[in-house]
C-alpha cells in the first residue's frame, strides 16, 4: 500500500439543513454520533461536512410574531391538535438525543438573516459552533433569530467577531450565498431537509439513525476503495 491514499483519507458531506427545522437539529446530531461511531473504526479518515442553506418557510414575515403552533396553525393551516401531538413527539425524540425542545417557547422567525450568519461562520471556521448554538438558542431558549442583535450576539458567543456578525446579516454577497445554495438544492431534487450529500454522489435525506449514517460511511468508503487505482492500493 502506498504511502498516503488520497481516495481514503476525507469524506466530504453537503448538508443542507434550516435553523427552524426540528429534524434538522435532530439530524446533526443523529449524524455527529453515526460520524464519531465510524472514525472509531477508521481513525485514518477524516469526515470533513460543509452546511448549506436551505428555507423552509421563506415567506415567514421578517416582523412574524408568535409561536411555532401559530404560525403552523395561522399559516399553513394545520389543525391545533394535530400540531401539537406532532411538536411533542418531536419533543420526546430530542430527549432521547439529549436535544430540549420548548415548543412552547420557540418564537418563528425567517431565517435568512440566520443562514447569512452561517456562511460567515464557514469561512472562520466556526459553521459548526455557531450551528449548534443557533438551533438551541431557536428551539430551547426562545430567542427572536429574526433579531440581528440576538444574531450577532449568539455568533459572538459561538466565536465570531460580534461587529462582524452583525454586518454579515445585511451582506448581499452573503445573501446570494444563500441564494446559490438554495438554487443547487432545487438542481439536486431537495425538497425537504435535512439532506445529506456524500461525496457529491450518494444522497441520504431525514434525520437517519446514528447507526444508519454509520454504514452509509462505510458503504462510501467501501465503494471508494473498491474504484481506487491500482496504484493507489
Amino acid at each position: 500500500m502506498s504511502e498516503t491514499t488520497p481516495a481514503d483519507t476525507t469524506i466530504r458531506v453537503d448538508i443542507w439543513s434550516d435553523i427552524a427545522c426540528p429534524w434538522c437539529y435532530l439530524g446533526k446530531h443523529r449524524f455527529e454520533a453515526g460520524v464519531r461511531a465510524f472514525r472509531e473504526r477508521h481513525p485514518d479518515v477524516a469526515v470533513e461536512t460543509q452546511s448549506h442553506s436551505f428555507e423552509l418557510a421563506p415567506d415567514t414575515p421578517l416582523d412574524f410574531s408568535g409561536s411555532e403552533v401559530d404560525f403552523l396553525v395561522r399559516h399553513k393551516g394545520m389543525p391545533a391538535e394535530q400540531v401539537e401531538q406532532m411538536l411533542g413527539q418531536m419533543t420526546a425524540l430530542g430527549a432521547a438525543e439529549g436535544i430540549e425542545f420548548r415548543f412552547d417557547e420557540v418564537r418563528h422567525a425567517n431565517t435568512q438573516r440566520a443562514h447569512r450568519l452561517l456562511h460567515l461562520a464557514r469561512e472562520r471556521g466556526a459553521q459548526a459552533d455557531v450551528q449548534e448554538r443557533l438551533f438551541r438558542a431557536y428551539f430551547a431558549e426562545g430567542e427572536d433569530l429574526s433579531s440581528a442583535d440576538a444574531l450577532a450576539r449568539l455568533g459572538a458567543e459561538a466565536g465570531l467577531d460580534p461587529a462582524e456578525a452583525r454586518a454579515a446579516l445585511d451582506d448581499d454577497a452573503y445573501g446570494e450565498a444563500v441564494r446559490r445554495d438554495i438554487v443547487r438544492a432545487r438542481q439536486l431534487g431537495i425538497s425537504g431537509v435535512p439532506f445529506f450529500l456524500l461525496d457529491e454522489q450518494y444522497g441520504v435525506s431525514g434525520a437517519q439513525s446514528a447507526d444508519a449514517f454509520e454504514n452509509v460511511l462505510e458503504q462510501v468508503l467501501g465503494f471508494r476503495r473498491a474504484n481506487a487505482p491500482a496504484s493507489a492500493v
